[in-house]
Order: structure tokens, then C-alpha cells, then sequence
């Protein structure tokens, strides 16, 4: 019997999907894998609600859903790459963070003040937002790579 191998960056980006598929948000769910030069997993995250935040009790509706801004998950919701970063006792410096949407303004803050110097995304689906403009700028000027992945999204065979 033969085993193919997946590469280190299909590895990563699937981890990053099946963190994705912790978040209860029903419109958007968002998995961040933070690796480092020597292959190893420093940390995970998903977009949720802050601990002791009951999800429940929080509206998920989304900007389509017509609502004031406070009646949304926007204002209440933590993104999977800030997730990530609080959730992590090592030492960024020089890591990767593999993450299924390409980072917020706000998260990208984190990435930069955190010392992660590239970021592999899978999906750009508000490339043309404000935040992400902004996001795109504060990167190339803290000289952070960002770069889209196209690798394949291995199949869990068993």
C-alpha cells in the first residue's frame, strides 16, 4: 500500500479549514494555523464570540441583513487571526499564519505587532474593501508577505 504525502502547505491550509469549521458564525467561518520556519504549529483560531461571551445571546445577522451595525456579529465577533494570536504562548517572531480569508485592517494590526512575517490566505472575497486596501498598505510597508494559496484541499481518505 501507497501513501501519497501532502505537502507542509496543504498541511497548514487544511488545518486552517478544519479550525474553520469550529466557528458557529453561519454566514462567514474563518480558521487561522500560526506555523513556524521548522514546521511546527504555534497556534489555532477560529472567528468567535470573546470567552464568557455567550454566543447566544449575540445577533450573527450579517451586513446583508439590512440591521444597525450593533444589531450585527460585526461589533462582538473576534476573528480567527486575533484568536490565534491571543491563543498562542510562543514567540511569533518570523511565523507564518495560514488562514482561510484574507486578514481584516484590525487583524492585520495583530499580524504585524505580533512579529508574523507571511500570511497564505485561500479566499480574497473583499479584496476591494476599504479595510482590505488598508490592510494590503500596512502590509507591504511593515514588509510582511502575503501571498494566495494555490495548492490543492486535500480529501481525508480513510
Amino acid at each position: 500500500m501507497t501513501f501519497d504525502n501532502i505537502s507542509w502547505e496543504e498541511y497548514f491550509m487544511s488545518i486552517a479549514i478544519l479550525s474553520s469549521l469550529r466557528s458557529k458564525d453561519p454566514h462567514t467561518k474563518v480558521g487561522a494555523c500560526i506555523v513556524s520556519d521548522d514546521h511546527k504549529v504555534l497556534s489555532l483560531g477560529y472567528n468567535g464570540m470573546p470567552h464568557g461571551v455567550d454566543d447566544h445571546c449575540i445577533p450573527w445577522a450579517g451586513s446583508d441583513s439590512g440591521k444597525p451595525r450593533i444589531e450585527t456579529k460585526y461589533p462582538y465577533v473576534c476573528h480567527a487571526e486575533l484568536n490565534a494570536i491571543l491563543n498562542s504562548n510562543h514567540n511569533l517572531q518570523g511565523s507564518t499564519v495560514y488562514v482561510t480569508l484574507f486578514p481584516c485592517n484590525e487583524c492585520t494590526k495583530a499580524i504585524i505587532q505580533s512579529g508574523i512575517k507571511k500570511i497564505v490566505y485561500l479566499s480574497d472575497k473583499y479584496h476591494d474593501t476599504d479595510d482590505e486596501v488598508a490592510a494590503r498598505r500596512m502590509l507591504d510597508m511593515a514588509g510582511i508577505v502575503y501571498e494566495h494559496y494555490e495548492g490543492k484541499i486535500p480529501e481525508i481518505r480513510f
